[in-house]
């Protein structure tokens, strides 16, 4: 049966995640095609080069050249996010944020302006946590267009990017999405902060499978997340990364609506 996270303490909802994610990988997974970072800046996607003479705007980090790297944020926002914004801000590091409609989007409006009004990539993370692949797609376009509305009227725009729970999508999942204008963004690094408030093993985990052209994934809805967050962005600076949005990882290209980004 599909589960809010919103009604669950931390605890309960790591558990459920961490048992709803070993059925995924114990019980297979619908095949898709992905993209990565690199095919979209390449113009790889069907074998289509970008035009020439397209470059990135002003100013733009060149991924190309750069060591770059993207932190995102799934689930909120909540009451741990005005921190998470405050070591952002101070870091001078950009993130992108799957924000959930229910219980999150709907009940800190004034979070989810701040978050676009500091430069941060404002994205889709459903309304209320269904499996997508679960639903019908007129399920799937509800949980989606609901959030996109909600998003629009806070911040005036439409998110482009979304991020199925648990990673799960399919041909039906993809077509909604396509018709929405939303791009589906995977992960390269998680640090599975669902099933722990060590904020010192999340850190570890996440800088150990960092990597160029990685996609963090993160909560800052779980209690040990938020602390571990200045850790690890002092450490991959050190290492030499430069942090992006999604949208900035991919730049000068875009990600297509329907398809399935993954590093």
């Amino acid at each position: 049966m599909p589960w809010n996270i919103s009604r669950l303490g931390s605890r309960t909802a790591g558990t459920l995640v961490a048992v709803a994610s070993l059925g995924l990988m114990v019980g297979g997974c619908t095949s898709y095609d992905t993209y990565s970072a690199a095919d979209v800046r390449n113009g790889a996607e069907d074998g289509v080069k970008i035009k020439a003479g397209v470059k990135a705007e002003a100013g733009a980090v060149d991924c190309g050249k750069a060591k770059c790297i993207a932190l995102t944020f799934d689930a909120g926002p909540c009451e741990h996010t005005p921190r998470l914004l405050d070591i952002l801000k101070k870091e001078k590091v950009p993130a992108t944020f799957f924000l959930l409609g229910k219980n999150h989007v709907d009940r800190y409006p004034d979070l989810v302006r701040r978050i676009a009004d500091e430069g941060h990539e404002v994205a889709n993370h459903t309304w209320s946590h269904q499996i997508l692949t679960d639903r019908s797609s007129a399920e799937v376009r509800e949980e989606l267009s609901r959030t996109q509305n909600a998003i629009e009227k806070l911040t005036g725009r439409k998110p482009t990017l979304m991020r199925p729970p648990q990673g799960r999508t399919d041909n039906d999942v993809s077509d909604v999405s396509r018709e929405l204008g939303l791009a589906q963004i995977m992960w390269s690094t998680t640090a599975k902060d669902y099933s722990t408030t060590d904020s010192a093993l999340i850190e570890e985990r996440t800088l150990d499978q960092a990597d160029r052209d990685g996609v963090i994934l993160l909560h800052d809805i779980y209690d040990g997340t938020v602390p571990a967050v200045p850790g690890i962005i002092g450490e991959l600076k050190r290492r030499g990364y430069t942090f992006v949005t999604v949208p900035q990882l991919m730049a000068p290209g875009r990600a297509e609506p329907g398809k399935v980004y993954k590093p």
